[in-house]
C-alpha cells in the first residue's frame, strides 16, 4: 500500500496554508486522491506541492507554476518525483522571459555564461530532497487507505526551453 498524507501532514511539513493546498487542488496544480471528503497526497504530490512552494517563494506567479509544472511533466513523461530522483540533478533557470530545464552541470554554466540579464536558479532535486528529510525527521504517514474524518487544521504564455543533449523551445 502507497504511503498517503492528509492536508494537515502536507501543511505542517510544507508551511503552506490549508487554504493554499486547497487552491491548488481545484486549480489542477497538484491534486491528489480522494477518500470521502478527505484529500490524500502521495510522496509525488507532497514532491510537487514543495517544488510548486520554492517556485512561489522565488517570485513565480501560480499561473507561471501551473505552466511549468503541466509543461515538466508533459517533457518528462512522468511526475516530476520520479524523474529527479533518477539520478542527476535537475535545475529550472530563467532569466524572465525563458525558462530552461537543465540536468548538466555544464549546460547550467554555459546558460549563466551566456545570460545577458541575472539569471534566477531552482534545483529541483534540492527541494525534492529537503522534503524527504523533512518527512523522515517529522511525519509520520497514513499507511492505511482509511483516514478518520477527524479534527482538521488549518502569464503569459511564454517559451519554454529543455535540453538534455538539445534544447527545445515551446510556448
Amino acid at each position: 500500500m502507497s504511503v498517503r498524507f492528509i492536508s494537515e501532514q502536507v501543511v505542517a511539513l510544507t508551511g503552506i496554508t490549508p487554504r493554499q493546498l486547497q487552491w491548488w487542488d481545484e486549480r489542477g496544480i497538484v491534486v491528489p486522491a480522494r477518500e470521502g471528503r478527505n484529500r490524500l497526497y502521495s510522496m509525488d504530490d507532497l514532491a510537487e506541492i514543495a517544488v510548486v512552494c520554492e517556485l512561489r517563494k522565488k517570485g513565480f506567479s501560480l499561473q507561471r507554476v501551473r505552466k511549468i509544472m503541466r509543461y515538466l511533466q508533459r517533457e518528462l513523461g512522468k511526475r516530476l518525483a520520479e524523474t529527479v530522483t533518477a539520478g542527476s540533478d535537475y535545475h529550472l533557470l530563467t532569466d524572465g522571459t525563458r525558462i530552461y530545464l537543465e540536468n548538466s552541470d555544464r549546460e547550467v554554466i554555459d546558460i549563466l555564461k551566456n545570460a545577458k540579464q541575472p539569471m534566477l536558479a531552482v534545483c529541483l532535486s534540492d527541494t525534492i530532497r529537503e522534503i524527504h528529510a523533512e518527512i523522515r525527521t517529522q511525519a509520520a504517514p497514513v499507511k492505511s487507505a482509511r483516514v478518520r474524518a477527524g479534527k482538521r487544521k488549518n502569464s503569459s504564455a511564454r517559451p519554454f526551453s529543455m535540453s538534455q543533449g538539445r534544447r527545445r523551445a515551446m510556448s
